[in-house]
């Protein structure tokens, strides 16, 4: 499966100069967890968490006996441009997305945004990825078997069995109608393996 077919489009973005408590009210709204940032043009100049954003932004309350010193700068003053991180991994829309899941896990990123070139294209998040794989088995099936058979006459004679997201394709056929059943049934939401038998 590719980047594409797992990302989050439109995307969702802000600029630097927005305030903090700005862009908490825009991840609020549109339920996301993270804003790249992007400047007038348009192109991507980092990136902002909710992490990001929720450094320093409550006082201490007296009340819980804690200590009582405010935080060095209000919420309301300071800008995205502040807090975001510059460092933007990415990815392309044509990236092979369990090498995207890999890099996500191993440095720990929780939403990667997607680049056609210098155009924000897409985000993807660790919910985006869970969603995949919530995918069952049954549904799993049913797309697979709807993708061959849209492709046409020559690859639509196959059984098709899914467990726990592998797929285990039946059929008599050609190698090259091997190859286009398994690339077809690579493109299904869900499905982490193919194996292709006779």
């Amino acid at each position: 499966m590719l980047v594409r077919e797992a990302m989050t489009s439109p995307v969702v973005t802000i600029p630097p100069s927005a305030t903090v408590r700005q862009a908490i009210r825009v991840l609020h709204e549109h339920d996301v967890t993270a804003l790249p940032v992007v400047d007038e043009p348009g192109r991507l100049i980092g990136i902002v968490s909710e992490t990001d954003l929720l450094h320093d932004v409550f006082e201490h309350d007296p009340k819980a006996l804690a200590r009582t010193d405010a935080t060095a700068a209000s919420p309301s003053r300071r800008r995205v441009a502040e807090v975001m991180t510059r460092d933007v991994k990415t990815a392309q829309p044509n990236t092979d997305v369990t090498v995207l899941a890999e890099t996500m896990m191993k440095t720990r990123i929780k939403s990667v945004p997607v680049l056609a070139g210098s155009d924000i294209v897409g985000i993807v998040t660790r919910q985006d990825l869970i969603a995949i794989l919530a995918h069952d088995d049954a549904r799993i099936r049913d797309d697979v078997l709807a993708s061959i058979a849209e492709y046409g006459p020559g690859v639509s004679h196959w059984d098709v069995s899914v467990r726990h997201g592998v797929v285990e394709l039946h059929g008599r056929a050609d190698a090259s109608a091997k190859r286009i059943a398994d690339v077809l049934a690579q493109t299904v939401p869900g499905v982490t393996q193919v194996s292709v038998r006779d």
